[in-house]
């Protein structure tokens, strides 16, 4: 990587870097999940402002320890759900905001990966389609209705294809009742054949007291065809890809919002409180798929005590 990037710093152990005065951010990504959580704690402890790819850790406590430590040392700590940075997402948020559609009612999400972006996912760590997927759209629709709170969670996995390659489910649907009333339907799954390069399809109905949205985010409007490869689909990748000398997709715009939270002193989009309310609901999700009966917010020590994960 020094050789291919010719930074000003490179090691081999993250300590180094958090001795250094003059770096006053860490962007933890691309590193395994498992790593999260103690490399967060390392960071925020040595008082450096924080962004962290999402799962903000794999237990609540974990997350509880991590959120109370960025509250003490006064650091700036984002989590990456990226998708926020989607336009399509946020004219969602705006609708909602502005009562464009009226009062929300409801709220379907459906989104599908590949099974080659699943088989990698799958193959790391044994995290549901919740936790790696749904994940995202939890954070999204959440965000978009805030104030209100999830208090009710009912969900169901459909093994098939993946349960021989990662002995994961297939797709998971989960319903989340929140505590102004509105009901939340989302469904995740990886097993989509191939795409190139890691084709999303991700459908959207939003329903209002006096309207509706309906959003296609499926990755289709740039369609290449070739003799030698046949039809693929170039910027299709959730966070976005590299196109020459830009880079096309969600992620850029929200590393840049986490650069100039640090730099301009501004608030981070996505505070580690809310990604904690997330972790809670795709917890609870694979709490109620296991039991098969819906799941009351918040967890209590015998929810957790019943998840395979939850150890």
């Amino acid at each position: 990587m020094k050789a291919e990037t010719n930074p000003v710093t490179a090691v081999a152990d993250y300590q180094e870097l958090l001795k250094i005065d003059d770096i006053d951010a860490i962007i933890i990504s691309a590193t395994p999940e498992t790593t999260h959580f103690p490399m967060a704690k390392d960071s925020l402890n040595a008082g450096k402002h924080v962004f962290l790819e999402k799962p903000l850790s794999l237990t609540l406590e974990e997350a509880d320890e991590l959120v109370a430590m960025a509250a003490s040392k006064g650091v700036k700590f984002s989590i990456g759900y990226s998708q926020r940075f989607n336009p399509k997402f946020a004219y969602v948020k705006k609708c909602l905001q502005d009562a464009s559609i009226g009062k929300a009612v409801s709220i379907l999400v459906s989104r599908h990966i590949t099974r080659g972006l699943g088989n990698k996912i799958g193959g790391r760590i044994k995290l549901s389609p919740a936790a790696m997927e749904a994940t995202h759209d939890l954070d999204f629709v959440f965000w978009c209705l805030e104030p209100a709170k999830p208090v009710r969670i009912y969900s169901q996995s459909a093994y098939g294809a993946m349960k021989d390659v990662t002995g994961l489910e297939d797709t998971q649907w989960i319903m989340v009742t929140m505590d102004n009333g509105v009901v939340v339907t989302i469904g995740a799954g990886w097993t989509m054949p191939p795409g190139y390069p890691n084709y999303s399809g991700t459908w959207i109905e939003v329903t209002g007291t006096d309207g509706m949205l309906v959003i296609d985010d499926t990755h289709r409007d740039v369609i290449l065809n070739t003799m030698e490869n046949g039809m693929r689909l170039p910027m299709s990748t959730m966070p976005g890809e590299p196109v020459d000398h830009v880079f096309a997709g969600p992620m850029h715009d929200e590393t840049i919002h986490f650069l100039e939270a640090v730099t301009l002193d501004r608030p981070v989009m996505v505070t580690p409180e809310q990604a904690r309310q997330v972790m809670e609901v795709y917890i609870a999700a694979d709490i109620s798929a296991e039991r098969n009966e819906p799941v009351n917010l918040p967890l209590n020590t015998n929810d957790l005590s019943s998840l395979k994960i939850a150890s």
